[in-house]
């Protein structure tokens, strides 16, 4: 059985979906839910899907080994980003080498770096008229939103819609693709 951990920061839509799929499944399951907010949606949504989720600060996770302490004691085989808007320490991935992923709400490269997520991604994407987007799974190295692809989907963008209307296509472009990658990725190591 593949064990997954999930680093989330805000709603934790991605992070329920990722859990409910891999629910009963026999290949693979959610072992574990770390936020750096403790007062993110994700926590409610874990305690409701009886998913551990533990919240850590700053200095857990950058100036100490805790963080990377608790990864080390799960035995995991892949660590996902769902919504997490921190950058990864070096010391994280240094010790799990291609086992850290993330999705981003663009189509890499156009979109990404620091500060580039959630509303921020969408408001740019329909102010550039930017008439396809989508999403882009890929590895986390120590660059934001520069490690290797994994999967893109597309969506098109409509000249009328609004910010909202692409987080919606995104949304929905997640909830299918996310889960799956996840599953053939684990598959194939």
């Amino acid at each position: 059985m593949k064990r997954i951990v999930i680093f989330a920061s805000g709603s934790g839509t991605n992070a329920e979906n990722l859990i409910k799929f891999f629910h009963n499944r026999e290949n693979a399951s959610v072992i574990q839910v770390l936020t750096n907010n403790p007062h993110a949606k994700v926590i409610e949504r874990c305690n409701a899907l009886n998913t551990s989720c533990l919240s850590f600060n700053r200095t857990a996770f950058y100036k100490t080994n805790i963080v990377l302490n608790i990864l080390k004691s799960t035995n995991l085989d892949l660590i996902v980003l769902a919504g997490f808007l921190w950058k990864f320490p070096e010391n994280i991935l240094e010790t799990f080498p291609d086992k850290v992923i993330n999705v981003h709400p663009a189509l890499l490269p156009k979109y990404g770096g620091k500060g580039m997520y959630g509303m921020h991604v969408h408001e740019a994407v329909v102010k550039n008229k930017e008439t396809r987007t989508g999403i882009t799974i890929h590895y986390v190295n120590e660059h934001y939103d520069e490690g290797t692809i994994i999967f893109q989907a597309e969506c098109e963008v409509n000249k009328n819609d609004s910010a909202r209307d692409v987080a919606s296509k995104i949304h929905e472009l997640e909830m299918e693709h996310f889960p799956k990658v996840v599953e053939q990725l684990l598959l194939s190591k």
